[in-house]
């Protein structure tokens, strides 16, 4: 188990950020979503450490999040949101610095810091001044801080946000490197959800500081009964307007349509009528949810 929380409660003032939360996460690379207020931040403090909560208990990699907090903090790297880099302070003394915090000694945490930056694609500005980098390089380096004493996990927040393409695409190539190559567990906090489903296999959903839906990503996005994605080599609006005159609902999305299919029909009818007017399918499987769908059916159960 990656880490578990058990009735946790957590106020500032009149706002209850987490309300007797209860949540277990299995090893591996987890996605964290919510809207804006759903506890998200408010979790990551308390599985790090970093605040005191009201009541309930945790733990993470078997360790006591109240009593073991520096134990936790040496065997997790954190990538936080906010920009928290030294300025006038080259990129590698930055990351050999995180990794003395993690509890290196100094020789063996400017030897990793070099590792780390050339992994990271940032060996040849590892002596440049942190300001100096560009948003994506900046980001990296924060990457390489968090990754500096080798963690068992790595909890990223708001990872690619604010960032361009390319630097996005670096950034979670990196994430899909560390979690499926180089065996650390992930907690993968993003608004993004392309970001979460490119990276990660499970996915937590908050809302109002309590758990609206978990599991694996594939086992949330169920098959949608008698609904099929539908694509034809050729004539695909002609097609569509045969179905509908038979009685099926077909909607057009993109390059394939979206066929729902009566109770007492099966697919064979598509085949069917393919092969009566000459139509050639390419593509016909059951639709599938979309991580969006199971998202906003979710948050939209806290409403």
């Amino acid at each position: 188990m990656l880490f578990q929380l058990q009735n946790v409660t957590k106020t500032y003032g009149p706002v209850t950020a987490l309300r007797n939360l209860s949540v277990s996460v299995p090893v591996g690379a987890v996605g964290l979503l919510g809207p804006n207020g759903a506890g998200k931040t408010t979790m990551i403090r308390t599985l790090l450490g970093l605040i005191t909560i009201d009541a309930g208990e945790g733990q993470i990699l078997g360790m006591d999040i109240r009593t073991q907090r520096l134990d936790v903090r040496q065997a997790v790297g954190f990538l936080p949101e906010d920009e928290c880099l030294f300025p006038g302070v080259a990129g590698v003394e930055s990351v050999a610095y995180a990794g003395e915090l993690g509890g290196m000694s100094p020789a063996d945490a400017l030897q990793r810091a070099h590792e780390v930056l050339n992994y990271v694609g940032l060996g040849e500005a590892r002596y440049r001044p942190s300001e100096s980098y560009s948003t994506g390089m900046k980001q990296r380096l924060k990457l390489a801080s968090a990754i500096v004493h080798d963690p068992r996990l790595l909890i990223l927040d708001e990872p690619t946000n604010g960032m361009d393409p390319a630097g996005r695409e670096e950034v979670l190539e990196l994430s899909r490197d560390l979690s499926r190559n180089k065996g650390m567990s992930l907690l993968f906090s993003s608004h993004l959800l392309p970001d979460v489903e490119s990276v990660c296999e499970h996915i937590v959903v908050l809302g109002s500081g309590a758990v609206l839906a978990q599991g694996r990503i594939e086992d949330l996005k169920q098959v949608q009964r008698n609904l099929y994605e539908v694509r034809l080599k050729h004539d695909q609006e002609e097609f569509a307007t045969r179905l509908a005159a038979t009685g099926i609902q077909v909607t057009p999305r993109e390059d394939l349509l979206l066929v729902e299919l009566p109770e007492d029909k099966t697919q064979a009818v598509l085949w069917e009528l393919a092969h009566q007017t000459g139509h050639q399918i390419r593509h016909l499987r059951p639709r599938r949810n979309t991580l969006e769908e199971v998202f906003l059916k979710a948050v939209g159960s806290d409403v």
